[in-house]
């Protein structure tokens, strides 16, 4: 912690950072080589490492004990099967730390000008990391992190405390970007290009988010209700195909960098979506082929239980017809209007009421009918059918109840199962199978080893070697979270 206090980074610096190379084999930026920058710059720059940690080793792991994608090769199929240790946290800790201590930076330098909105943005960027930070670590460093001379030794915050104070950072964002003080940070906003309104859906959509994981539903409809407006206002990083430069970094590793670690073969995900699987979520009024052939590609005949189907990174600019969920220049989700609909939907379950969920799960269904954020390469080759449910299709015996479960129940789970399979590509979908795994209506993806699937990230050794406030004994893998107990 102590490294990333008190210096500014030049943006161009971590440009190079955005491959997953530097994220997955710790060839990370010198932090010991530090110089300033001016605070345009520098917001450019959270806003890197903000992608860097999210789309990383971060995602990958979660997504491989999600069900999502599986570790095949080298100390990926270790990872695969839980064995892990702590040093493979340590430039996955520094992302997200950096994007804490360099949005610090800017809003102390916009403090002196005055300018609330790039102040804002940067707590909404700092909300975002920590967030996840927490819900993937549980207590982290929070209040102490930004002043290391009377703080040499951050405590680590109570993971319940970190997301209440996100809360009120996130209040305290919007207050600002409502204010109509300061510049717009323009070009230099790689996101929104500084565009408030935006920015303020993002952060009702955080607040939601975070409600969601500590199960205050009721808020969390409630800020849902004013998050990302449209799938074009979605927080997502903009890529393209620049070798070693500005591709997404999930295609460099699946592509270049480290072919033939990570496969999907046994992929949960990939078996409630092929049509060829025994557990396929489609029926008559859902088609998921184009779905299915977008997060995956199949390369043999044998489906998803097969070490020939890998995850989608075919590309139009390498020479394919598709562009896959990690094509190279595909924009890599963040904050999305899929998460705001499927909260509304979930949210509106557990505290409105049957119709106001099913009404929800409907917008999302109409939304997912005209393609949805499937890439139109598939949606053009694929059927796709996401027709209106029926109040009759959750009673027992109707298409989407095949327990003989009480109606509510049913959309429930449906609602629970359409965001896991809506969060491939995501961390949020690891988060929620750790939220849900208590009730009988959560996705319940199965161990890879033994009986208990990984519920947290270990601790940094880094931060291990150098706070000595670090918990102890350190927590493994299995064990719960607060908010998860």
């Amino acid at each position: 912690m102590k490294r990333f206090i008190k210096y500014s980074f030049f943006a161009w610096l971590f440009i190079g950072q955005i491959g997953c190379e530097s994220i997955v084999d710790g060839l990370n930026e010198n932090p010991n080589s530090p110089t300033d920058a001016p605070a345009m710059l520098t917001l450019t720059g959270v806003q890197l490492y903000n992608t860097s940690f999210h789309s990383g080793l971060a995602y990958l792991l979660a997504g491989m004990w999600a069900g999502y994608h599986s570790g095949v090769n080298r100390q990926y199929a270790e990872y695969n099967n839980y064995g892990i240790n702590a040093d493979i946290f340590n430039p996955v800790w520094s992302d997200a730390y950096q994007v804490s201590m360099q949005a610090q930076i800017v809003m102390d330098k916009m403090e002196v000008e005055g300018n609330r909105r790039i102040i804002g943005i940067a707590k909404v960027l700092k909300a975002n990391a920590m967030g996840t930070a927490t819900a993937v670590w549980g207590d982290i460093p929070y209040t102490e992190i930004s002043d290391s001379d009377n703080f040499p030794n951050p405590k680590f915050d109570p993971q319940v405390e970190v997301y209440a104070k996100l809360q009120t950072l996130l209040d305290e964002s919007i207050a600002d970007l409502e204010s109509g003080s300061g510049a717009s940070p323009g070009t230099s906003d790689i996101y929104f290009g500084g565009n408030v309104v935006q920015w303020v859906a993002v952060a009702h959509t955080l607040k939601s988010r975070y409600y969601m994981e500590t199960r205050n539903y009721e808020l969390a409809y409630s800020e849902a209700e004013k998050g990302v407006s449209s799938a074009a206002n979605s927080m997502k990083t903009t890529h393209g195909v620049v070798l070693s430069g500005n591709q997404n970094p999930v295609y460099r590793f699946l592509a270049i960098s480290r072919t033939g670690d990570i496969s999907a073969k046994g992929s949960y995900a990939a078996a409630l979506l092929d049509p060829k699987s025994a557990t396929y979520r489609g029926n008559a009024k859902t088609d998921e082929n184009a779905r299915y052939n977008f997060n995956f590609i199949n390369l043999g005949s044998s489906g998803y239980a097969s070490g020939q189907l890998e995850p989608n990174y075919l590309s139009v600019a390498g020479g394919s017809t598709f562009n896959g969920i990690y094509a190279q220049d595909a924009k890599f989700p963040l904050v999305t209007y899929e998460e705001k609909l499927l909260t509304l939907a979930e949210a509106g379950a557990r505290t409105k009421s049957f119709a106001v969920a099913l009404a929800h799960l409907n917008t999302y269904r109409a939304y997912m009918n005209t393609g949805g954020y499937i890439n139109a390469t598939y949606t053009r080759a694929y059927p796709v059918k996401y027709l209106p449910y029926e109040e009759a299709d959750f009673a027992t015996g109707g298409m989407v109840n095949k327990t003989g479960e009480a109606k509510e129940l049913a959309l429930l789970r449906e609602i629970l199962q359409e965001r896991y399979v809506s969060f491939v590509g995501q961390i949020l979908g690891f988060n929620d199978i750790r939220r849900t795994a208590k009730e009988a209506q959560g996705v319940k993806v199965p161990p890879v080893f033994g009986s208990v699937l990984p519920q947290r990230f270990l601790y940094a050794q880094t931060e291990v070697n150098s706070n000595t406030n670090t918990p102890k004994p350190i927590p493994n893998i299995f064990q719960l979270t607060e908010i998860n107990k």
